[in-house]
């Protein structure tokens, strides 16, 4: 998975070529759709020179209350659709699943966010460092972004160009997972003392919370999250979906595989829907939920402007506004999702966009300026 967090260069369209595109039928002038001109504007100009065939799935949340905006891209211009129930993958958004997993397991008191993973596991871990469940939460395990007995050739093209094996994480088994922690795991520092996006720690982390329950880590999506808040047509089995699957888009706008995830599902493997994560959203608004609050409280400081809680990315804004945040890319999708707990407000964002595009980041910006709109007097 391909992640962008807030601080990376993001490439503006003023630099993108498909001048072309045109608004159809002037869906984007006079919008019907329960958005208002500003709005229309930026989905616009931030989607203009996206591939044909580039669909968004947009939930917009103002004060609890959901709006869903879908456009598709097709002979050059863009044109609204309904598509908040068709499935995307979402990347690594399925970050904050797993995290929620984890805290369903300490208030479970199954075991506690500061225990050594290691106490859990009947192998031994080829590390004399421990290793606690929150720092695997929070991306301060000091663990690599990816197992070093990942990569191949075709592996390693993928994660530089997007053009290498079309599924790379396909043939990662347990049985691989579980030979790299005996044999080969690294560090790259101490844990618990600076972060590090990992992939590895979070596919660790799915991987053993499955492990511990004697389960599948789609089994406890299921049980302890997807049927709990009725969000019927998620998964990470490709043959489970129920609802339409939106192809994905490699750089060039062709269609590509589906990624699977194999023994690191648990870093970006789920498909959801617009529809099944505003359901999500709206339960993290919930103060007294325990499970979901947990993973929404600080637990290390990245900087003044960033923290780390489980999973979660916790972002100050203006006005000292805080967004919880998460985004996710694979090769034929890009997502972003960002949450203000306080006001009930949010923005959640599915697409086909490829992570490996070149302007992929303008899913997070549209995000991050979507946002900003639920706090002003809009335009007619």
């Amino acid at each position: 998975m391909k992640n962008y967090l807030i601080g990376l260069v993001i490439l503006l369209l003023s630099s993108c070529s498909s001048p072309k595109t045109t608004i159809a039928e002037n869906e984007f002038e006079v919008s019907n759709k329960g958005i208002n001109k500003k709005q229309s504007e930026l989905i616009f100009d931030y989607t203009k020179s996206f591939p044909n065939n580039t669909q968004l799935s947009i939930a917009i949340i103002k004060s609890g209350e959901i709006n869903f905006v879908g456009i598709e891209r097709t002979n050059d211009k863009i044109k609204f659709i309904e598509n908040y129930k068709n499935v995307f993958e979402i990347g690594s958004i399925t970050k904050v699943f797993t995290a929620t997993l984890l805290s369903n397991f300490v208030n479970e008191q199954k075991l506690r966010l500061d225990d050594n993973i290691q106490d859990y596991l009947d192998f031994k871990i080829n590390t004399e460092k421990d290793i606690t469940f929150k720092e695997l939460a929070n991306h301060t395990s000091g663990l690599t972004r990816m197992p070093s007995n990942f990569y191949t050739i075709s592996n390693v093209l993928n994660e530089i160009t997007g053009f290498g094996e079309n599924n790379p994480y396909k043939d990662y088994n347990e049985e691989k997972l579980i030979d790299f922690l005996k044999k080969d795991i690294e560090l790259n520092q101490e844990p618990g003392i600076k972060f590090e996006y990992s992939n590895l720690g979070f596919g660790i982390l799915g991987f053993e919370l499955a492990y511990i329950s004697n389960s599948s880590y789609e089994s406890l999506l299921q049980e302890k999250i997807f049927i709990k808040y009725e969000m019927e047509s998620s998964t990470i089995n490709i043959e489970n979906i129920r609802s339409e699957l939106v192809k994905g888009l490699n750089p060039n706008g062709k269609t590509t595989a589906n990624w699977d995830l194999g023994a690191l599902a648990g870093a970006g493997a789920i498909f959801s829907t617009a529809e099944d994560l505003s359901k999500f959203a709206l339960a993290q608004f919930d103060k007294e939920n325990n499970e979901l609050t947990l993973t929404q409280k600080p637990t290390y400081k990245i900087d003044d402007d960033k923290q780390v809680g489980l999973g979660w990315h916790i972002l100050k804004m203006e006005n000292d506004r805080e967004l919880v945040f998460h985004n996710g890319g694979t090769g034929g999708y890009r997502s972003s999702m960002g949450l203000d707990l306080e006001n009930k407000n949010g923005i959640i964002i599915l697409s086909n966009v490829s992570a490996f595009n070149e302007i992929d980041g303008n899913i997070d910006q549209l995000m991050f300026e979507l946002i900003q709109t639920l706090y002003e007097t809009p335009s007619l």
